[in-house]
């Protein structure tokens, strides 16, 4: 994997730090505390809103879409904002920003009873979320070696899904047990707590020069091995992986919407709900482990084709089908996929990017699509076909189905472009040739890095893919 350097703004001494000075394993447990704390946090109070929209205003699927429609467009907005400031402004800042923000919106939200106004705080709430995932996930990243980074980013997701998967598992059981109303306190809690952790992280990060408001040039990167020995582009795997990830989100969070309607005509409790539908949770925390112990997966565009069908099949079956052993096992193929399509658009935005801050937020801000974009279909084909209660499914799973044609036809191209190049490179004779990439050549050559495929022509089947 590549080794992800330091940022190109310097202007925190609390949490900017130079390659040569590694922070102490002290403050890396911190910050993965905080990321833990933060998902619990934000599982708790947005999966379980749904319910309580449901229970206090009647919200059926229409509604829960339009306010998880309504959280997706501020997101895909303020993520990229929110990048972009941990970037230049510095990452503690930028969290400091967000816990508090979402703690206050969540404490304002414990005093009102009108729906509009939970929206309202749902929307504050967004808006200062936005301003702590790519802030964690640049510090948990920042000035690690090759080795160390990949081991880095599979904690940082194990981190984050496991607390997901325990706060949905548990969250609805919590309820009954401490009341509707501790979805805000509760999470409002531990943001004061992340607060004093963050405080007590930031005395004790070393100390920089005064910060330096010229922005300086990036280091050299270089992706992994294994993308070179194959057919396609690494910045290819990343447009794909970009592409897919989104419409994971398009399903994920129409189905998390779905869910208190889901669990009404199953007959299920609030905390019943907790227990039943969590199983996809866990099993996409298993495909983390999975994925971050074995890299065959890297630079395999089966296994993200693989991912996407399965998406698609598994999200119509959850919101349509009435078995409970059926139910289940949609939730096993479902985890599966949005693991590895997750952890695809992550690990190739760390491999072959550059700038960390900034891609948290480009990465965010795609996550911030695909929630808007997906329950808004829904909801507008609930709104314009009410008597068909399954049109909102069929809207969304048409609309993956859509970006599916798309992504393949990108791929496609790419193998065309490839296909060009060896059979120009055998026009000029030799057993071997070496094929460059259209328009890297010359950044290939200058940064030392092999940017060219050797072609076995004797045998169809050994062409230009040697890791098959």
């Amino acid at each position: 994997m590549a080794h992800l350097h330091d940022t190109s703004w310097r202007t925190e001494p609390a949490s900017e730090i130079r390659p040569s000075e590694a922070r102490p394993p002290n403050l890396k447990a911190g910050y993965f505390l905080l990321e833990g704390l933060n998902a619990f946090a934000a599982a708790y109070y947005f999966n379980y809103q749904f319910f309580y929209l449901r229970d206090h205003f009647g919200f059926g699927n229409r509604g829960n879409l339009l306010a998880s429609a309504l959280h997706g467009l501020i997101y895909v907005c303020a993520a990229w904002f929110g990048g972009q400031f941990a970037q230049r402004h510095g990452y503690f800042t930028a969290l400091r920003l967000g816990f508090g923000g979402m703690g206050l919106a969540l404490a304002l939200g414990s005093l009102l009873s009108a729906a509009i106004g939970q929206l309202v705080v749902l929307a504050g709430w967004t808006l200062a979320m936005c301003f702590t995932w790519p802030a964690l996930e640049a510090l948990i990243s920042e000035n690690e070696t090759d080795h160390a980074l990949s081991r880095m980013v599979g904690i940082y997701n194990v981190v984050w899904a496991g607390s997901s998967a325990v706060a949905y598992f548990a969250g609805g059981a919590i309820i009954e047990w401490l009341g509707e109303r501790s979805i805000y306190w509760l999470p409002a809690g531990i943001h004061l707590a992340q607060l004093a952790l963050l405080s007590s992280l930031s005395v004790r990060s070393p100390q920089m020069p005064a910060p330096i408001k010229v922005p300086a040039p990036p280091p050299l990167h270089q992706p992994e091995e294994a993308a070179f020995h194959q057919p396609v582009r690494p910045e290819t795997f990343l447009k794909l992986a970009w592409l897919a990830n989104p419409f994971a989100y398009v399903a994920i969070y129409t189905v998390l919407a779905a869910i208190p309607s889901l669990a009404r005509r199953l007959e299920l409790s609030t905390a019943e709900s907790g227990f039943f539908c969590s199983l996809w949770f866990f099993v996409r925390l298993g495909a983390f482990v999975f994925l971050w112990r074995w890299s065959g997966w890297h630079y395999r565009f089966r296994w993200l084709l693989a991912a996407f069908v399965a998406l698609i099949l598994s999200f119509a079956t959850l919101l349509l089908a009435g078995q409970f052993w059926l139910l289940l096992l949609a939730q096993v193929v479902f985890g599966a996929a949005v693991g590895l399509i997750y952890y695809s658009s992550l690990f190739y935005s760390m491999d072959v990017g550059e700038t960390k801050g900034e891609h948290g937020g480009f990465h965010e801000a795609a996550i911030g699509a695909g929630i808007f974009a997906g329950p808004a279909f829904g909801a507008a084909a609930l709104q314009f076909f009410p008597r068909h209660p399954h049109s909102g499914t069929w809207a969304v799973s048409g609309l993956v189905i859509t970006r599916w044609k798309t992504w393949d036809r990108l791929r496609g191209r790419q193998q065309t472009l490839h296909r060009l190049g060896h059979r120009a490179g055998l026009a000029q004779g030799g057993s071997k040739t070496r094929l460059y990439l259209p328009g890297r050549a010359a950044q290939g050559e200058r940064r030392g890095t092999r940017r060219y495929f050797w072609s076995r022509h004797t045998d169809p089947a050994l062409r230009c893919h040697p890791r098959r």
